[in-house]
């Protein structure tokens, strides 16, 4: 199988760590990634706070990038936000015919045309309905056998566009991590939102958010997520958390193509775990066992 591959900014930089490893982790599983050329920013959170079209464009341009390359096959994103961008410049085109025109009237600047003809998906979504878990089964050279997983979606990969889950109640990474041999922690916290950007602008409701998804993963061995502002909310607080609430919450919080790696025999190196904020000891001890 063969994905266009948009890394967006994240995986450029703090969340580079998810990058290498979906690249790593799809390669060991036979598909093969073809980087979007000259791909830029998918608009973020900041574009449509100053113009709503702006950030429609920013993704159509993308995803007309895409249609026009030689490589063919659907749009694979890992960040949550990307995905969400992207995404949403379909689901608003077919809400507003009209908007075509408006995207495509913009996007004759770089020569370019958004014709509506490629799909953008989110790495769960590819990972959980592209792949049987059977044969990611076969190929897993390490059993996480004694592992339990807490899965960890957030509210981006699911809503409002979610095809492949259930937003409430999303179980789309259990099959996965049950054909690595690892265990599902069982928790009601998956869909449950991190904070997201409230650690800079409200930090003690964010602390909180944090906290008890933390609280909750107890029992766990690690909690596995699928977001770049999930990964660092969950890992890069846990001391503040823990003192907060004068309790140990430590835990490893790894991306799922890093789980999936690890099964498939990938050293740590390549799965760049070294960049993680919170890989435990406890965790690389059960690892080796």
């Amino acid at each position: 199988m063969k994905y266009i591959y948009y890394p967006g900014c994240s995986l450029e930089g703090t969340a580079s760590e998810y990058s290498a490893s979906t690249q790593v982790a799809m390669q060991a599983l036979g598909s093969e990634l073809v980087e979007l050329e000259d791909w830029t920013c998918c608009g973020a959170s900041a574009a449509e706070s100053n113009s709503y079209l702006l950030s429609i464009v920013l993704g159509a341009r993308n995803l007309a990038m895409a249609e026009g390359m030689d490589a063919k096959g659907d749009i694979l994103i890992p960040c949550s936000a990307c995905y969400l961008n992207l995404a949403r410049v379909g689901e608003h085109v077919k809400r507003d015919p009209e908007l075509l025109d408006k995207i495509n009237e913009v996007l004759t600047v770089e020569g370019l045309t958004y014709k509506g003809g490629i799909k953008a998906r989110h790495f769960l979504d590819v990972i959980s309905t592209d792949f049987k878990p059977k044969d990611i089964e076969s190929l897993a050279k390490k059993k996480l056998s004694g592992m339990r997983v807490a899965p960890y979606y957030g509210c981006q990969a699911l809503r409002p566009y979610c095809s492949y889950d259930d937003p409430e109640e999303p179980r789309s990474m259990e099959p996965v991590i049950k054909a690595l041999g690892a265990e599902i922690y069982p928790w009601s916290m998956g869909p449950k939102c991190c904070g997201a950007a409230l650690m800079s602008t409200k930090k003690e409701v964010g602390l909180e958010r944090v906290g008890g998804i933390l609280a909750a993963a107890k029992g766990a061995d690690c909690i596995v997520t699928v977001c770049p502002m999930c990964q660092i909310n969950l890992e890069g607080y846990q001391a503040k958390v823990s003192k907060m609430r004068d309790d140990a919450l430590d835990i490893s919080i790894l991306y799922l193509p890093q789980l999936i790696g690890l099964a498939l025999g990938l050293s740590e190196d390549d799965l760049k775990l070294n960049l993680n904020l919170a890989y435990t000891d406890s965790f690389k001890t059960k690892l080796k066992i």
